[in-house]
């Protein structure tokens, strides 16, 4: 397979802070942490595969979290020997596997929601704590299926942000979320399909900033719950009124989070 190439976005100087979005977003959700960190630090926030300007994966072959790891290598290099990981959602979980493989050079995490979801669905999904995004992901995969990429969209925005969230965003701003919605399933296996086991989050002796919303969906919260009895330097901070897709829609209050605790560590 060649080589594929991330597309990144740079601000600032100092300690690099690698950057990763949720699915169906991109680089792009990091401009205003980018603004608030570039005075200290060097900023470097990342396309994966099938999100901006990055490359598609290819069709046909089962993605995992290492080769979403493995993308981020240019963007790595730039940060420096020892850096700094920031991941939403999807992004999060990627940043836990980057620390797994590179637990050296990884300085801290702050991560908000990761979606490791292999962590507590076990051998059905259907019957664990994670059954509510299984389903919507299914759901939107079949409508993906049957070419109806805004329904697949709505399925999948309306399970994280909640009913009519998908009717209410500008016409602008659906066409590009249907796209991206368009690589659901493999998102799903992706995340299910994992395979480091519990036990491996031990390992990681550095400091870990845990961000949760009070009301997101049982599905990452529950996944937020076992991190708590994994990690060994983990902090823990819920946000009232808060949902899963707060760096979004609530940056300010996340974003000073993130750097009060990057300016600690």
């Amino acid at each position: 397979m060649e080589t594929a190439i991330p597309f990144f976005r740079e601000q600032g100087s100092g300690a690099g802070v690698v950057c990763l979005h949720s699915n169906a977003s991109s680089s792009g959700q990091w401009r205003a942490l980018s603004d608030l960190l570039s005075d200290r630090f060097n900023v470097i926030a990342v396309d994966g595969y099938g999100a901006g300007k990055s490359p598609q994966w290819p069709a046909g072959r089962a993605l995992r979290l290492e080769d979403e790891v493995r993308l981020l290598e240019p963007a790595l290099t730039r940060a420096g020997d020892r850096f700094h990981l920031v991941g939403h959602s999807y992004g999060a979980a990627v940043a836990v596997k980057a620390a797994l493989m590179h637990p050296h050079r990884v300085k801290s995490m702050i991560l908000y929601e990761p979606t490791l979801f292999h962590l507590v669905a076990g051998a059905d999904p259907l019957s664990s704590p994670a059954q509510g995004i299984w389903r919507a992901a299914t759901d939107a995969a079949a409508a993906i299926d049957q070419g109806d990429g805004p329904a697949a969209a709505e399925r999948f925005i309306d399970f994280w942000m909640g009913a009519g969230s998908w009717e209410a965003m500008p016409a602008a701003r659906q066409a590009g979320i249907a796209s991206a919605t368009g690589n659901v399933r493999a998102w799903r296996d992706t995340l299910f399909n994992e395979t480091f086991a519990p036990s491996a989050l031990a390992a990681l002796d550095l400091p870990v900033l845990l961000q949760t919303g009070e009301r997101s969906p049982e599905s990452s919260l529950s996944v937020a719950r076992a991190l708590q009895g994994l990690l060994p330097k983990l902090t823990v901070v819920a946000l009232d009124g808060v949902g899963h897709m707060g760096p979004i829609t609530h940056p300010t209050e996340v974003n000073a989070l993130i750097r009060s605790f990057l300016d600690r560590n």
